[in-house]
């Protein structure tokens, strides 16, 4: 009595450990699915069914992929013991019909096993019993892969040397080998989807820069094209005023004088263009600048009224960059800021306060100011605020430009009737201490 006793718990034991061995090699096999480099995936999940048929003296293990939009199933990968045969190549395409027993049971989510496939029925030709036979398969215990409550495919395993008896913790085991090769399969698509999405990414902002490119030689090559019969018109026109001024009446100097304005306009206009793109495409070098004598260079370039007072604040940083697009920021904000000043005493402020990671800089004016509902339009080209003046409306939006360029951010604040103040940030890389 004391003998069967000790027997069984000996059979008990060896149950426990069996099963506490399977659950070590999971975790083992879970670890380096978590920590591989998913790039050899195939690899990895090849080596992972040899284990685990091997853990459980199968002769064949193996993953197929259902295909339901052709109702077909094929076979991915295939691991087989030392003098089992592969059939991966076999089974490639194979019509779910053939399987329509155990593709009942795993859309239920359940393992289909047939512990002894003799004692299967004959079906015919294409039943399943004359499937495995010719394939030497004595056992076999299928496992569904579900992915987001979807029926994907199976894992298989097959007892080709003997019959194999899976015990209900074993299936509960490979439930859980299924569960993982999902979730690796499921990472490795993830990335690839990634990778996919980066290299189209790529591509696109590749086009995106060639097209910008050849937008820029085209507004150039136009720009170029267009200021020489400008110039020719604008010659003429004043040769023409200054030949026949004492014969012509009020009326024909008001025509050719507006000639002259849109002729003007135009000017402006190719200028704005030709400003704009250029932002991208300058060759000079980078160079530090004292914006202390760049501020005065720009002022002196333009026409400040007298009744205009420009106040810059003393003590102005030195920035690394280039000196015309410095340029452009400064001669444009405050040329705005001269031009739309209605006020008996105008008075117009340069100035700046260092933020944390940032220098952030400011025009500000005491001028018409600009409607709310055009904060955002200004910046947009050819985007102006009234049309009877020669201005291009593509200042703001270089200006905007240059700002982005070098990774800053550009805004307004304003009131009518009170004025307006443009603020722009520079990173303070660009800062020389």
């Amino acid at each position: 009595m004391k003998k069967n006793s000790s027997k069984k718990r000996n059979q008990n034991d060896n149950i426990i450990d069996y099963h506490l061995r399977f659950q070590d090699l999971l975790i083992s096999i879970s670890t380096k699915y978590i920590n591989a480099d998913l790039s050899n995936i195939d690899e990895l999940i090849e080596k992972s069914l040899k284990r685990i048929g091997e853990f459980v003296g199968a002769d064949r293990s193996y993953i197929f992929s259902y295909d339901f939009i052709n109702k077909t199933c094929s076979n991915t990968y295939e691991w087989c013991s030392e003098g089992t045969e592969p059939e991966i190549q076999n089974l490639q395409n194979v019509p779910i019909a053939f399987l329509k027993d155990w593709l009942k049971v795993h859309r239920k989510g359940k393992a289909f096993y047939v512990e002894d496939v003799s004692l299967l029925p004959d079906d015919g030709e294409f039943g399943l019993r004359a499937i495995l036979q010719p394939q030497g398969i004595q056992s076999l215990i299928t496992i569904p892969k579900i992915k987001n409550k979807e029926l994907i495919g199976f894992i298989g395993f097959d007892s080709v040397k003997k019959i194999h008896k899976y015990s209900d913790n074993e299936k509960n085991i490979l439930f859980v080998f299924a569960n993982m090769l999902v979730n690796v399969i499921q990472r490795k698509e993830h990335e690839e989807l990634i990778k996919t999405q980066e290299a189209k990414k790529e591509e696109l902002l590749k086009f995106l820069s060639h097209q910008n490119e050849q937008l820029n030689e085209y507004a150039q090559m136009v720009s170029h094209d267009l200021k020489a019969p400008l110039i020719n018109i604008h010659t003429l026109v004043t040769w023409f005023i200054n030949d026949n001024g004492d014969s012509l009446d009020k009326n024909s100097f008001e025509y050719l004088n507006n000639i002259l304005f849109n002729v003007e306009k135009m000017d402006f206009l190719i200028k704005g263009i030709l400003d704009y793109s250029t932002v991208n495409r300058l060759e000079s070098k980078d160079r530090n600048i004292d914006l202390n004598f760049l501020i005065k260079d720009v002022i002196k370039l333009i026409l400040v009224p007298n009744h205009i007072e420009i106040i810059v604040q003393q003590n102005l940083p030195t920035l690394y960059g280039n000196t015309w697009r410095f340029n452009q920021i400064f001669q444009n904000l405050i040329q705005n800021a001269v031009k739309y000043n209605d006020k008996e005493n105008g008075c117009i402020e340069v100035g700046f306060l260092e933020k944390e990671n940032h220098l952030e800089f400011f025009i500000k004016d005491n001028g018409i100011g600009i409607k709310s509902t055009y904060f955002d339009k200004i910046f947009k080209v050819f985007t102006k605020l009234e049309s009877t003046s020669s201005s291009s409306g593509i200042g703001l939006s270089t200006v905007k430009k240059i700002v982005e360029f070098y990774e800053g951010k550009i805004w307004l604040e304003s009131k009518e009737k009170i004025g307006t103040t443009f603020y722009f940030t520079i990173p303070k890389k660009h800062h020389i201490f």
